[in-house]
């Protein structure tokens, strides 16, 4: 039932353009795999062999420092409404930070958000959808407000000292990447 392709067709960019949440999966050679839920307004398809998403400010930076490691990455998006689906995109990726000319590049395309901490691209080299049959319905209530709320009453400067204390290692301790100054 699996369809396999090379590239990101206009229906599947439709698809993903359509969906709440999409998770990503990582992993170094060696340490624990990591797989994290994404939401809210970060994910966008570029043509049909890139996207980037906006990584924010969390309790954890494991996807940077699996990608530092190992550049591979799964994302995946399922239907939780409608024709049932799930779609992976398969590729390398690389993380810009914020004083990164690509960051710049690519940060007007999604809403202002304070707390934002990376940006991903990925080459996707191939693309794989499958059948989600057994995926339940589930309804879109509305976004959580949690995470911003959280990061504007953190303010700037302290969600800076946070991603210094939170973020620059991994739960495996591996770097990951972020600037601490």
């Amino acid at each position: 039932m699996a369809k396999i392709f090379d590239h990101i067709s206009d229906d599947l960019k439709e698809f993903i353009t359509r969906q709440k949440i999409f998770f990503v999966g990582t992993a170094a050679q060696e340490g624990r795999v990591n797989v994290s839920p994404k939401g809210m307004d970060t994910f966008r398809v570029l043509d049909a062999n890139t996207i980037v998403w906006l990584n924010l400010t969390g309790s954890g930076n494991e996807t940077a420092a699996h990608l530092l490691k190992h550049n591979r990455m799964t994302i995946m998006f399922c239907a939780f409404e409608g024709k049932p689906l799930i779609l992976r995109l398969y590729g390398a990726a690389k993380i810009y930070h914020q004083k990164d000319d690509t960051y710049q590049k690519y940060i007007d395309l999604f809403p202002k958000t304070i707390g934002s901490r990376q940006i991903i691209e990925m080459n996707v080299d191939m693309v794989q959808t499958s059948c989600g049959f057994a995926v339940p319905f589930m309804d879109f209530k509305e976004e959580r407000t949690q995470l911003i709320s959280w990061a504007e009453k953190k303010g700037e400067d302290r969600l800076i000292e946070y991603r210094k204390e939170k973020n620059t290692v991994s739960i495996d301790n591996f770097d990951t990447g972020l600037p601490t100054d």
